[in-house]
């Protein structure tokens, strides 16, 4: 009933410290662009949507991620099965174990990239979302709470205290 009389302006509102509304507004700031940095994170170090799924649905369950083929590693494959076709003593044989093994060691370095900054800096913020946010949100929750029982009780006294009032003047 408070909040409701609140939003129609029929009702006082406390107001919380400035520094206080002040720290919720940077929090609920910083929640947005972790949220946004996350996503777009994982958008680059996995563009393939089905396969973010996958490997958001093998998180949920507790399950290790089985390892992919990075696009260089499979080219690098590629190029060295058609090295062994074309001859490894040919020119354009000699080319593509050359390029075979380049594209190899590229794509395992992307492999380690995306492990590295999957561990280094997607888990940091996934804390954050999951951990102190939630405590944050919970908090601010409870204090809201709080705020509306205070402005209730404020106001049932108010009526209370002209009802008195009134009560004498009619004495």
């Amino acid at each position: 009933l408070q909040f409701t009389e609140e939003k129609l302006g029929q009702a006082e509102k406390t107001e919380l410290d400035a520094h206080f509304e002040n720290l919720l507004a940077r929090a609920d700031c910083t929640k947005n662009w972790t949220e946004k940095i996350l996503r777009q994170t994982e958008v680059l170090l996995q563009p393939n949507p089905s396969a973010r799924v996958e490997e958001f649905l093998y998180e949920k369950l507790d399950r290790k991620v089985p390892s992919r083929v990075t696009n260089g590693e499979l080219l690098a494959q590629y190029m060295t099965e058609a090295a062994n076709d074309f001859g490894p003593g040919t020119p354009y044989g000699k080319t593509l174990i050359k390029v075979g093994e380049t594209q190899r060691r590229l794509g395992a370095a992307e492999r380690d990239f995306i492990h590295s900054a999957s561990i280094n800096f997607l888990t940091p913020l996934r804390n954050f979302l999951e951990g102190d946010w939630r405590t944050i949100s919970k908090e601010r929750r409870i204090l809201q709470n709080r705020r509306l029982d205070l402005d209730a009780c404020k106001a049932r006294l108010k009526k209370a205290k002209a009802a008195e009032a009134k009560a004498a003047v009619t004495v």
